[in-house]
């Protein structure tokens, strides 16, 4: 069984391609805003390294945001035509549980600019609560009232390193939270914000 992952929701391509429980191969590239032009070369690279072609990907598995506005339907488009077009299951991740993967109890930032960030706590690789849309001065806020508190994402938004995860390992991790698309047709991607959002210059 051959997996294929993708993530194209925040300022990486990420790509990874997993035989049963065992990643095989793997992109995570610095690649804001350009996850489009890279994304078939890219992968056409990863299947070669591992002495595949398209026809021996069994299922896929997409982020589904929130995050970037292009972005998040970058990875979603491939992955609705390749699982349309070769009736293949597709699974759906939502990015912070990503990002989170693994984490015991941890805050999740992604930039979502105007001094905002898409914010939802992990407990025990699970989301818990609602993912939100939040002012960075409500997320210090809340981190500080709720203490001892691991952080991971872009964490460089409250004056700190960013903390990543291997994002291609991370899809492997966080397996227990695919979700099955049941229709691929309909399967949107989470914004969380309106379109007119999205147009706000970063501060």
């Amino acid at each position: 069984m051959i997996t294929l992952c993708m993530d194209t929701s925040s300022k990486f391509l990420v790509l990874a391609l997993i035989e049963e429980d065992r990643l095989i191969g793997k992109r995570c590239l610095s690649s804001w805003k350009r996850q489009s032009e890279m994304i078939f070369p890219q992968l056409t690279e990863l299947l070669e390294e591992c002495h595949l072609t398209p026809k021996a990907i069994n299922e896929v598995v997409v982020t589904k945001g929130p995050g970037s506005y292009t972005g998040v339907r970058i990875a979603m488009t491939v992955a609705k035509v390749l699982c349309s077009t070769a009736q293949l299951p597709l699974y759906a991740l939502p990015t912070l549980e990503l990002i989170g993967a693994g984490k015991t109890r941890a805050a999740v930032l992604l930039d979502a600019r105007s001094q905002r960030a898409y914010f939802g706590m992990i407990e025990k690789g699970k989301l818990v609560g609602k993912e939100e849309v939040l002012p960075l001065s409500e997320i210090q806020a809340r981190i500080e009232e709720t203490g001892d508190l691991k952080l991971a994402g872009d964490c460089s938004l409250l004056g700190l390193e960013d903390c990543y995860p291997d994002l291609a390992e991370a899809f492997l991790i966080a397996r227990p939270q695919w979700q099955k698309v049941e229709n691929v047709h309909l399967l949107v991607p989470e914004y969380l914000k309106s379109a007119d959002d999205y147009l706000v210059k970063k501060a």
